[in-house]
């Protein structure tokens, strides 16, 4: 009962200041490149100043400028990674050879890590010429393509990090494909960060949450809409742990003029909303300088 109280009185603290979260921070954001079924970037006003004519898994700002994208799948296309500049010249394509790309990551190498769900999942490394340097299976369901994997992540030992979605897991596997280390979540793994303290951030999509674990599978934070007023957390996809240690996440469910981005602190202030008219939300993000450009640093999302 003591516990139930104090979520009670906590909620009841938060209602006190939801009306400033959704008329005046919502009010001041940074500028972001979305992904989903629009992608774009948007500046601090929530203006998109530039666009890609595809939907889209995940998406990168290159320190050159140009955006690293997984394209979504179609009927007669099973996704796959392009590299284009800002007035839309296309420098490199892979096609995936399955059902669907859900995973780009641009590595330290020039390599360009990705994944492909289908009946034969995998992970794998191309290189710029789009040829195949490394690949191991994924030993996952084959049932529903769709719910195979998401956000994987190449480690700093160069490992990797696969959110199994059908498991309800995340797993780190060798470049052999040896699983080396799990943990479950509540509800399908999408992102996985690695933070600098060496823990392991995932959002667990319709549980509406995220949780970050350390190396004994202890959970050492968590955030989910018991600590937000109103409930602004709705499918929890994309996030990326910024260099001040605060979260943003994104709000994959929600609909018009509803909550699609937010940042927190670590004590689960909100200090931004970011809010549209469309009716679609953003599967992953990237938040960039005012100008468009990729912050300084490592890119944790």
């Amino acid at each position: 009962m003591a516990h139930a109280m104090s979520a009670l009185t906590r909620r009841s603290f938060l209602a006190a200041a939801s009306a400033g979260i959704a008329a005046g921070a919502s009010t001041k954001h940074p500028a972001f490149l979305a992904t989903g079924h629009d992608t774009y970037i948007a500046d601090t006003n929530g203006k998109r100043v530039w666009e890609y004519p595809s939907g889209s898994r995940e998406g990168w700002v290159l320190p050159s400028g140009n955006i690293l994208l997984a394209i979504n799948r179609r009927p007669d296309y099973g996704g796959g990674v392009v590299e284009v500049t800002r007035d839309g010249k296309e420098l490199f394509r892979y096609d995936g050879a399955q059902s669907e790309v859900n995973t780009v990551q641009p590595l330290p190498d020039g390599n360009i890590l990705c994944t492909e769900a289908g009946d034969k999942p995998r992970v794998l490394e191309i290189d710029r010429k789009g040829r195949i340097v490394m690949e191991f299976a994924i030993p996952c369901q084959t049932e529903n393509h769709h719910l195979q994997t998401r956000m994987t992540r190449k480690l700093k030992n160069g490992n990797y990090m696969v959110p199994q979605m059908g498991e309800r897991k995340v797993v780190e596997y060798t470049a052999k494909g040896e699983a080396l280390w799990s943990f479950s979540t509540p509800h399908w793994p999408f992102t996985v960060i690695e933070t600098p303290q060496g823990t392991i951030l995932t959002t667990c999509t319709d549980s509406h949450q995220a949780r970050e674990f350390n190396r004994k599978g202890e959970v050492v934070w968590q955030i989910s809409n018991d600590d937000l007023e109103p409930d602004i957390l709705k499918g929890s996809c994309g996030a990326q742990r910024m260099a001040n240690g605060n979260t943003v996440f994104t709000s994959y469910q929600g609909k018009e003029n509803e909550v699609k981005l937010f940042e927190v602190t670590p004590s689960k202030e909100v200090l931004w909303t970011y809010s549209d008219p469309n009716r679609f939300g953003i599967h992953t993000f990237q938040i960039l300088n005012p100008d468009g450009s990729a912050l300084p640093g490592p890119t944790l999302k």
